[in-house]
């Protein structure tokens, strides 16, 4: 028992975690306890202490605060059941805090599921987008789901796809293969022809949706999840992603930041669709989820005349 006190007040010292079993101000199942006690499935520890004493003995990343409402943050969400929720994050988020002042998806997750959260579990999201990719994140609600669904995305039960105008005219789907690795000193990832050292081997699908006399939208279909891999992949096969100023193109970029003021990777995990999961989540198979475009995605897309998934074409 005192193990999980100790866990919840953890900047509290041992000797002020004692007394407090002493004077019954934490207990169990309502009675006096020694801390000593080994715990079952539901026994119940109180704490009857001031808000203000369990705030200044837990740890401020243990409190999951957040400067976005619930309303803002359900605003955010695609789908939710009693396991699994999956959020659309918009651009310009982080996925996870880099610095402490940041707020991430993984902040408001936090702060949504406040109360699902104890210090057994604490939920976190289970796939990453860079901070200028929009779209679908997936987060377990609990211990178990968080378990199958990390699982899901290790065995590919899932297909993640994304939207993006890149440079050219497309018109046939493929299936393309290559090997990526990572320069550290440049942040960059490298795309190669030829195995190297270090060298993963990547697999990417598209499929053009449709075109004008510059550019082709396509539906990426991720099979192999590795760092930047999209947009290093379609640079590599000179089709850059609109806005990419990492891997990209610069006039191609160019007429978009004067035409649209875009800055970022036009980049969108629009859909997820679930197969063949043989898990405690299996229910989800057959599922699809979709995130919406932003005002912002939606804009270009439209002002260059490309149709979007599910409506008429332009």
């Amino acid at each position: 028992m005192d193990k999980i006190v100790f866990r919840y007040l953890d900047k509290a010292p041992k000797s002020f975690v004692y007394k407090m079993l002493r004077k019954k101000n934490i207990v169990l199942n309502d009675k006096k306890a020694s801390g000593s006690e080994l715990l079952e499935d539901g026994d119940v520890i109180k704490l009857y202490l001031a808000d203000e004493t369990i705030l200044k003995f837990r740890s401020e990343s243990k409190q999951h605060s957040s400067r976005f409402s619930l309303d803002e943050i359900r605003n955010l969400i695609c789908y939710e059941d009693e396991n699994l929720i999956a959020f659309n994050k918009p651009q310009g988020m982080l996925s996870q805090r880099s610095v402490s002042a940041d707020i991430s998806l993984n902040d408001l997750l936090l702060a949504y599921l406040q109360d699902e959260t104890s210090d057994l579990f604490t939920p976190g999201i289970s796939n990453r987008l860079d901070r200028n990719t929009s779209g679908l994140v997936l987060a377990g609600k609990n211990r178990k789901a968080s378990r199958c669904i990390n699982e899901i995305l290790k065995e590919r039960w899932i297909s993640k796809h994304y939207l993006c105008p890149v440079k050219g005219v497309l018109k046939a789907s493929e299936e393309v293969d290559a090997f990526l690795w990572k320069d550290e000193r440049s942040n960059q990832v490298i795309v190669t022809a030829k195995e190297q050292p270090r060298a993963k081997k990547i697999i990417t699908r598209y499929e053009p949706l449709c075109h004008n006399d510059r550019m082709t939208l396509l539906d990426v279909d991720l099979l192999t999840g590795k760092s930047h891999q999209i947009r290093a992949h379609l640079a590599y096969l000179s089709h850059p992603i609109a806005g990419d100023n990492k891997y990209g193109d610069q006039a191609f970029n160019r007429y978009f930041a004067e035409k649209y003021g875009l800055h970022y990777q036009l980049l969108h995990a629009y859909r997820i669709e679930f197969h063949d999961v043989q898990n405690e989540l299996s229910y989800l198979n057959g599922l699809e989820i979709k995130a919406e475009l932003s005002s912002d995605f939606e804009r270009i897309i439209k002002g260059e005349q490309l149709w979007l998934p599910g409506t008429a074409e332009a």
